[in-house]
C-alpha cells in the first residue's frame, strides 16, 4: 500500500484515467494466430537446440514451435505446461532476452531471434482460455504435504505434488496467492489480473487446498513436520535491506518492492499517488519497475542511480533500455550518502557528490529472509535434507526469477514423490 506519511509532492491523478490506461496495458499483447504461424515459421528446429539448455525448466522448445508450426497451439501449450505449470507468466516474465532468445540460432546469425516467449504465451493462452487443465491427477497415495508459500516455486511444487495424487496444503499470510507474480510484477506485464486467473486455472488439477498461515506465527517447522509426510518451503524474501545512510527513515522514502504492491493491488491506477521528482535508488528488476511505473504514473523527472557500472546491473540491458525509452534517467557508479528535505546526496568513486531533488525516494537494493525460523545461509534457507525441502527465492541458489522458482518447486516435488514412495 501507498506509504500513509509521504511528502506534499506525492499525489494522484498526475495523468487522466485514459493515459493511465494507456500506459498500463499489455506491454507485449498476444500474437494473432497468423503472426505466430510467421514467427514459428523462423524456427530452425535445431536438432541440439542451444534455447532449451537455456531454459531453467528445459521446456522442449524445437517441439513446441513446431506444434504451433502444424496448427496444434493446444499440444504446445501441454508441452509447455509439462515441464513449466506457469508457463502463461513466464511467457509475459521471462527475460528470455538473457535466456533462450540470447542463444537463438537466429539471433546469433542474424540479430534477432525467433520469438520464443511470444510464441509461448500464444500457446499458453490458447489453451487457458479453453478453461480445461490440461493434466489428470494420479490415483490418491494417502499421503500429505505441506507447502509454505504461495509463489511459484510453492505453486509449482503443489502442482506436481498433487499430479502424482498426493493431498497438499499449501500455507499462505498474504490474502492472495500468487507470491511475486502477484504483488510484486509491473503491472503492465501481467495485465487483466492474471496472476490471480492463473492460480484459479493451476488449482483445477485438485488435490491442493490454500490455507491461510505464516510460518513462525500460524504454523511452526516442527508442528508440519508433525502433520505431514514431507514439508516444501517457498517463503520468499519478505524483508528489505537497509541503505544505512542518514535520512533513510524520513516520510519520502518508501520501499520499491511496497510501491509496486499497491499499484498491483490498487483499483484505481489513475488514483495511485506518484511524486514529481523520483529517485530509486538500485540496479535490479524491481528498482526498473518502480521506475518505469512511477513514469507510467505521472512522475515528471524519473531517476534509477545504482552503485556500480551498467555491466553490473542485474536488471538486462533489454529492460534498462526499456526504462530509457519511457524517459526514466540512469546515473551509473554512486551510492547514496545521505537523504534530507532538499533530496538525495549520492557520491562517485572519484569522491565527487552531487545531490538529485526528490518528494519520493524507493528503495530497490535487495531483499532478505525474515521472520522464518528456520537455518540460513546468509539470507538463504539451507534446509534440504530429511522430509523438508526448499526452494524459490528463499533457497540456496536461487536466482530471483519466476522460472527458476518454478523449476526449483517442480524438481523439489519430485524428489518429494521419489522419497514417499520409498
Amino acid at each position: 500500500m501507498p506509504h500513509s506519511s509521504l511528502t506534499p509532492g506525492v499525489v494522484s491523478g498526475r495523468l487522466p484515467p485514459d493515459r493511465i490506461a494507456a500506459n498500463f496495458a499489455d506491454i507485449a499483447p498476444r500474437l494473432e494466430r497468423h503472426e505466430a504461424m510467421v514467427a514459428a515459421d523462423r524456427c530452425y528446429f535445431c536438432h541440439d537446440a542451444p534455447c532449451m539448455t537455456a531454459c531453467p525448466t528445459s521446456i522442449d522448445i524445437p517441439l513446441f514451435i513446431r506444434q504451433i508450426a502444424t496448427g496444434t497451439p493446444e499440444a504446445a501449450a501441454r508441452t509447455i505446461f509439462a515441464q513449466n505449470i506457469m508457463g502463461g507468466m513466464c511467457a509475459r516474465v521471462c527475460p528470455t532476452e538473457t535466456l533462450c532468445e540470447e542463444v537463438c540460432v537466429r539471433e546469433v546469425a542474424e540479430g534477432k531471434p525467433v520469438e520464443i516467449g511470444r510464441l509461448q504465451r500464444f500457446a499458453t493462452d490458447t489453451l487457458m482460455d479453453k478453461g480445461v487443465h490440461p493434466f489428470t491427477r494420479a490415483a490418491a497415495t494417502g499421503k500429505k504435504v505441506a507447502v509454505v508459500g504461495a509463489g511459484p516455486a510453492g505453486l509449482s511444487c503443489a502442482h506436481r505434488l498433487a499430479l502424482h495424487g498426493h493431498e497438499v496444503t499449501v500455507y499462505e499470510r498474504r490474502a492472495k496467492a500468487g507470491g511475486l507474480n502477484e504483488y510484486g510484477l509491473a503491472a503492465y506485464k501481467t495485465a487483466d489480473d492474471f496472476a490471480a486467473r492463473e492460480v484459479e486455472w493451476l488449482l483445477k488439477i485438485g488435490g491442493i487446498t490454500i490455507a491461510q498461515g505464516e510460518l513462525g506465527r500460524d504454523v511452526t517447522l516442527s508442528g508440519l513436520e508433525a502433520d505431514f509426510d514431507a514439508v516444501f518451503l517457498g517463503v520468499g524474501l519478505g524483508g528489505v535491506n537497509s541503505l544505512g545512510i542518514p535520512g533513510e527513515d524520513a516520510p519520502q522514502v518508501q520501499n520499491a518492492v511496497d510501491f509496486i504492491e499497491g499499484l498491483l493491488q490498487a483499483a484505481d491506477l489513475s488514483a495511485y499517488p506518484v511524486g514529481r521528482d523520483v529517485v530509486v535508488i538500485g540496479g535490479g528488476m524491481t528498482a526498473v519497475d518502480a521506475a518505469v511505473q512511477s513514469k507510467l504514473l505521472g512522475a515528471q523527472n524519473v531517476t534509477m542511480v545504482y552503485r556500480r557500472g551498467k555491466e553490473k546491473m542485474s536488471a538486462s540491458l533489454y529492460e534498462q533500455d526499456h526504462a530509457a525509452t519511457v524517459g526514466v534517467k540512469i546515473i551509473y557508479g554512486a551510492a547514496p550518502k545521505a537523504i534530507s528535505a532538499e533530496g538525495v546526496t549520492f557520491a562517485y568513486d572519484s569522491g565527487e557528490t552531487f545531490t538529485l531533488p526528490a518528494d519520493q525516494v524507493l528503495k530497490a537494493i535487495g531483499q532478505t529472509l525474515s521472520g522464518a525460523p528456520i537455518a540460513k545461509d546468509g539470507n538463504k534457507l539451507v534446509t534440504q535434507a530429511g522430509r523438508v525441502w526448499a526452494g524459490g527465492d528463499c533457497a540456496a541458489g536461487g536466482e530471483d526469477l519466476t522460472v527458476t522458482a518454478v523449476a526449483q518447486g517442480r524438481d523439489a516435488a519430485e524428489a518429494i514423490n521419489t522419497a514417499l514412495k520409498g
